[in-house]
């Protein structure tokens, strides 16, 4: 829309400069309009080339600022999911979240079928095979989390704030209530500085290629999920990273 204004004003400062030099500039002076129209085409080229331009640099720099702090919420999210495994619920507490990498442990265990009989009435026994969990040994979560900076995981990058993390239970079936969270951040937080016209666009994503919404996410507090609302090639570089 601005480029369309632009060309339209540039249209009308040439029509009213050329209705000047036919009717009320002497001739002696048409230079002076020579320097002003060539000064006017180079400015608009210049102009129009920008906004062609600006969305394409805004869009690369967007993908580049999503990506850092996506790799950040992978991180969170796996230290919530690792702590559900072992406590049973997430924690909505960063520095307790901290803790708990450094100092919790997996149960290592092994199911096995045991050979049990019982007593089906009439003296009559039967014999029938368990099944029976050991724990065997046990694995620091820590190990989960080597060569990922979780020490730093609760500050958003590029900004001067940190994650908040909400948790919360969802009732299932009616009765079972099930643990959930979420953590979350504003787009605009993240895209602070850039044009605001193409940041308040990209909070009006619906999808595709882009990050519907107005927040990037991971989790839910309105269903049960671990996942995050980033489309997948944000993803690509995880598998390489978990060969290395």
């Amino acid at each position: 829309m601005t480029t369309f204004f632009i060309i339209i004003a540039a249209i009308a400062v040439t029509a009213l400069l050329a209705y000047a030099v036919v009717n009320y500039i002497p001739r002696k002076l048409h230079w002076i309009i020579s320097v002003v129209l060539i000064a006017l085409a180079i400015f608009l080229v210049y102009k129009i080339n920008f906004e062609v331009t600006k969305p394409i640099k805004f869009n690369k720099a967007k993908k580049a600022k999503y990506a850092k702090v996506i790799k950040v919420l992978k991180i969170l999210r796996d230290a919530e999911v690792a702590h559900k495994k072992v406590t049973g619920t997430y924690t909505n507490k960063g520095e307790d979240l901290i803790s708990f990498i450094d100092t919790a442990e997996f149960a290592i265990t092994q199911t096995k079928n045991v050979p049990k009989t019982i007593h089906i009435g009439g003296g009559i026994t039967k014999e029938i095979e368990e099944r029976v969990v050991d724990t065997v040994g046990y694995e620091p979560v820590k190990d989960l989390f080597v060569g990922k900076d979780y020490k730093n995981m609760l500050q958003i990058p590029g900004t001067d704030q940190q994650f908040k993390i909400e948790t919360g239970t969802i009732e299932k079936f009616g009765t079972i209530k099930t643990p959930v969270f979420e953590i979350k951040v504003d787009k605009s937080l993240i895209l602070k500085g850039m044009d605001y016209n193409l940041i308040k666009q990209e909070k009006e994503a619906i999808g595709g290629e882009n990050i519907k919404g107005a927040f990037l996410k991971v989790g839910s507090l309105g269903e049960v999920s671990e996942d995050g609302n980033w489309p997948p090639f944000y993803d690509k570089g995880d598998k390489k990273d978990t060969d290395e």
